[in-house]
């Protein structure tokens, strides 16, 4: 599934190659998207040849080939386009493992359904995710209370963390957190990413567990908190 954006530089790309033959410039797609930088831009072109959406041709500049479309445009999309409105990419939409009150006489077993949301970055950005997966069976006393979502992780950014490429994370949601916590953000409305939260005066930090990798720092408008890590799930 595409993202708004990454399916509408996708369309932009292959419209200007049947029109001149010419891949776009990207200062040509960043205004056609309406994005503050490039930087943008290389992320969803990253991520679109990750999808094999698009193949970079080497030894050549501003050659791109687009290798397919999607088979349709996803629910999401259609929906905002009819509507009329932005769309805005979250990796939590759809309801959420809630955990509810438990009575003394339930019976012992009860387990909360939390829903895995796709995948979340920790390492080399992958783009926001929002569609659910499948669902997870947690005792209540591991989640405590509030809405729950889980992610797979990709990435060795947060390894000195504990949290393994492959690993599943347990996520409370909510919308801010404490200097110190593991969140997920989402950068740009575009890039979902765990990281360590560093709030250094009007700025954000996103600090990996990883000396291989740098800690960014974005300004507030830039970065939305997801939620906050409670707990982890590996598979041995």
């Amino acid at each position: 599934m595409l993202t708004r954006k990454q399916y509408d530089l996708l369309r932009f790309i292959h419209e200007r190659l049947k029109e001149t033959g010419v891949p776009p410039s990207f200062d040509e797609m960043k205004e056609a998207l309406d994005l503050r930088s490039k930087s943008g831009i290389h992320r969803l072109i990253t991520a679109l040849e990750e999808r094999g959406f698009i193949r970079r041709l080497p030894n050549r500049a501003r050659a791109l080939e687009v290798v397919r479309l999607p088979d349709s445009v996803a629910p999401g999309l259609a929906s905002a386009r009819s509507a009329g409105r932005g769309f805005s990419p979250s990796v939590i939409e759809g309801s959420l493992g809630k955990v509810r009150p438990v009575a003394e006489d339930d019976e012992a077993g009860q387990v909360v359904s939390v829903p895995v949301m796709g995948r979340i970055a920790a390492g080399t950005p992958i783009s926001a995710i929002q569609s659910r997966s499948h669902t997870l069976n947690i005792p209540p006393e591991m989640l405590g209370s509030g809405e729950h979502f889980a992610l797979e992780v990709r990435g060795d950014s947060m390894i000195e963390a504990g949290i393994l490429d492959g690993d599943t994370v347990l996520i409370r949601k909510c919308d801010s957190a404490d200097t110190g916590d593991i969140i997920v953000a989402l950068v740009d409305d575009e890039e979902a990413t765990l990281k360590r939260l560093r709030k250094k005066g009007a700025s954000i930090a996103l600090e990996a567990a990883n000396p291989a990798y740098e800690t960014r720092i974005f300004g507030p408008d830039r970065v939305r908190i997801q939620g906050r890590l409670i707990g982890l799930m590996r598979r041995y």
